[in-house]
């Protein structure tokens, strides 16, 4: 089967995004699209639960209108469309994600306080995937669509860079044609606030050239490997999550990393990918790293 980009439907406007966002993606890269539906997600309040041949009918219908949509606005799009067996929802989307380049699935997040309300299919997937997971709301592909030089963001920690993280970022500036935004936060050696004091000018600009320094040399080797990608550099004091949630406002895409690595209370999602994903004003690609 050809390489193919996955979104999971529901029949929210948030999957519905979802596979909107996912159906641009498959162009750009040239990919099938398949749209997958556990069926157990969302079984359809006029359905009999009584009646399994009903609630897969009304499934079924779901996931045609959502292919008809799709090839409505992107004709000749390959589109595939499957109904998941298994009766836990995450570990049905992830078993197909597994064979897939990328999955999209729909954000519920609003920001604020309200950006808490992601789901937990969503970030279930996020912090399990073994493939990049990106996070669509229902209003984000309509917001980017109307930027004029909407950018992609990547958020990058200068001391542990994750190749796998900055290589989907200038991937998606590449086949996007546009600028990517290499964002790094950092604050002050934590000496200054436990002696009570706040660092000079002089002393913070220093800092500043530090963190600028070690920030153009990790992207030093990515502007060498892609070379038609212009790229902004953007270092600044404060809080990673602040600084990439920030900069969100005016992306197409914010790019993170999630480590591999097991936690002792299982695989989840680090603090910064925690906080993008519910706060951010954009579609956030969350990508699996060592």
């Amino acid at each position: 089967m050809s390489k193919y980009i996955l979104a999971g439907i529901d029949g929210s406007a948030e999957s519905t995004a979802a596979a909107q966002w996912a159906a641009d993606e498959a162009v750009r890269r040239g990919h099938a699209l398949r749209l997958v539906h556990a069926w157990t997600w969302e079984d359809d309040v006029h359905a009999d639960p009584g009646q399994p041949a009903e609630v897969r009918a009304l499934t079924e219908r779901m996931l045609a209108n959502a292919a008809q949509q799709v090839r409505s606005a992107h004709p000749g799009l390959e589109v595939h469309t499957s109904l998941l067996p298994g009766h836990e929802p995450t570990a049905s989307l992830l078993a197909a994600a597994a064979e897939s380049e990328l999955l999209a699935v729909g954000s519920l997040g609003l920001g604020g306080f309200e950006g808490l309300l992601v789901g937990s299919v969503g970030l279930n997937a996020a912090a399990r995937c073994d493939v990049p997971v990106v996070l669509v709301r229902a209003a984000q592909t309509q917001q980017a669509d109307a930027r004029d030089a909407a950018e992609v963001v990547v958020g990058i920690d200068t001391r542990a860079p994750a190749n796998e993280v900055i290589d989907f970022a200038f991937q998606e500036a590449a086949t996007r044609g546009t600028v990517l935004r290499a964002v790094h936060g950092w604050t002050p050696p934590p000496v200054w606030g436990y002696a009570g004091w706040v660092a000079p000018q002089i002393e913070t600009e220093q800092f500043r050239t530090i963190e600028d320094e070690l920030l153009s040399q990790v992207l030093s080797v990515w502007r060498d490997k892609y070379p038609h990608v212009a790229v902004i550099e953007d270092s600044r004091i404060g809080s990673s999550a602040g600084a990439v949630v920030d900069t969100s406002r005016n992306s197409a895409l914010v790019v993170v990393g999630r480590h591999r690595r097991r936690h002792h209370l299982g695989l989840r999602l680090g603090p910064t990918a925690h906080a993008v994903i519910h706060h951010a004003q954009a579609p956030v690609a969350v990508v699996p790293h060592d």
